[in-house]
């Protein structure tokens, strides 16, 4: 950089708001990209604007505590944003009072599976205990997923990574598998996606369709919990088998 570059860039890096305008820019950015390919499920927004932040961070060595400084102000809307997402779910309540009882088990045995799937695909792959537990709560929302790994013997921040790097594949491929499958009902969709990825997969579905998006969300909201219930319980057998 240039002295008078490498003066503003120092003047800019030490202000909170740099998190938050780059946020903000890189997801415009990728939204803009999306729209582009015609809401293509490969340009998701959110793996194009996490790969602009990241490649960002690495290029201009800005340590990550000085981008959350600023981003932090996102993160916190993220509460507000799931409340808000009862509004089309009281929209579908008939249908979600008809489907009731497939839905619980569709929750059941999806979070089971979710659980199972991924310990037992890590241990056949050899790796470690902690890795493990690390990737079982991979499939529900980040600040759960977090605090049930650190209690169950995970590691927290590999755990985060995972459950981005899930939400994100969830996003990009779910509609190759449902299409493959011949599933069509978008709430059944929307459901399947909520269980499997998460915030990021009820984003997608909320794009695609509103009935899938508030089934996504259920689901979501749902399979935190229960995970979160459950996973601590099973964690002991998991360890011992």
């Amino acid at each position: 950089m240039t002295p008078r570059l490498d003066q503003l860039w120092v003047y800019l890096a030490a202000s909170p708001l740099l998190g938050l305008t780059l946020t903000l820019i890189a997801y415009q950015l990728a939204f803009a990209l999306y729209r582009r390919s015609g809401s293509h499920p490969l340009a998701n927004p959110v793996l194009i604007a996490v790969t602009v932040l990241v490649s960002f961070l690495l290029l201009t060595g800005t340590r990550y505590e000085t981008y959350f400084a600023g981003a932090q102000f996102v993160h916190f809307l993220l509460g507000p944003a799931t409340v808000a997402l009862a509004i089309p779910l009281y929209q579908q309540a008939k249908r979600v009072k008809a489907m009731f009882w497939p839905l619980i088990i569709g929750l059941v045995g999806g979070s089971a599976t979710a659980i199972l799937s991924a310990v037992f695909v890590a241990r056949a792959f050899g790796a470690s205990q902690p890795t493990q537990l690390s990737l079982a709560p991979k499939s529900v929302t980040t600040p759960i997923a977090m605090g049930v790994a650190e209690r169950i013997g995970g590691i927290p921040s590999l755990t985060a990574v995972l459950v981005i790097v899930t939400g994100i594949l969830g996003a990009v491929g779910a509609r190759y598998v449902f299409d493959v499958m011949k599933v069509r009902d978008p709430a059944i969709r929307g459901f399947a996606i909520g269980i499997a990825s998460h915030g990021i997969g009820t984003a997608r579905a909320f794009q695609v369709n509103e009935q899938s998006g508030a089934f996504a969300a259920l689901a979501m909201g749902l399979n935190g919990a229960l995970t979160a219930f459950l996973l601590p319980l099973i964690a002991r057998h998991l360890t011992l088998s």
